[in-house]
């Protein structure tokens, strides 16, 4: 399904990494691994389509990511570092927006569904900024429960949760790949991550 030919990024005048190859099937995580300053984030974000690589291409399907445009981003959900999520919208508002921009037809039960079963039951209608980091997380982390897409690209995504949401998260992730699924992210704590088939790239060695 995805398929990286001879990447090479750079940061100012620095190599991240250079001639990265790799090929992921259905049904895998890819678990990126590195020390600070590695590359691992850049990579995320150059297989997402955020960052234009040196050199090397990225292939979703035997196709180009850049020819392929918006219908390689139809099948991608991207979380960074940061949220993603407006302050001044609620949890239902704001999961309805980025399921419109993702091209999700999803339905404002199944978004009450999706905070109830991600722990914000009771505060769905606040304003996301009264929310603490670990609630907004949550809610941001509610798009994986609605969304179709195929391919989760995940920079850091067991941060600042607690115990419960590291196990939701760990359920849903292992669901999406048993399912046939797609997902490469990045963590620097020691959580089982599925029970699929696991690959780890190791950046910087």
């Amino acid at each position: 399904m995805l398929e990286v030919t001879k990447l090479e990024c750079r940061r100012g005048d620095r190599r991240l990494f250079s001639d990265l190859d790799f090929a992921l099937g259905a049904g895998t995580l890819l678990h990126v691994r590195g020390r600070n300053g590695s590359g691992k984030t850049t990579l995320l974000r150059t297989l997402c389509g955020l960052f234009t690589p040196d050199a090397g291409e990225i292939r979703w399907q035997g196709e180009s990511i850049r020819r392929l445009g918006e219908d390689y981003r139809r099948d991608l959900l991207y979380f960074g570092h940061l949220n993603g999520i407006k302050g001044d919208l609620t949890g239902i508002e704001n999961l309805a927006v980025a399921a419109t921009l993702d091209g999700d037809d999803v339905h404002r039960p199944a978004i009450w569904e999706a905070l109830e079963r991600i722990g914000l039951a009771g505060f769905e209608d606040l304003p996301t900024r009264m929310l603490s980091q670990g609630q907004k997380k949550r809610v941001a982390l509610a798009r994986l429960i609605l969304t179709r897409s195929r391919l989760w690209v995940l920079d850091e995504p067991f941060t600042a949760l607690d115990v419960d949401a590291v196990t939701l998260l760990q359920s849903l992730i292992s669901t999406h790949v048993d399912a046939g699924g797609l997902a490469v992210l990045t963590t620097h704590q020691e959580v089982p991550l599925t029970s699929g088939q696991v690959e780890r790239l190791d950046l910087g060695n």
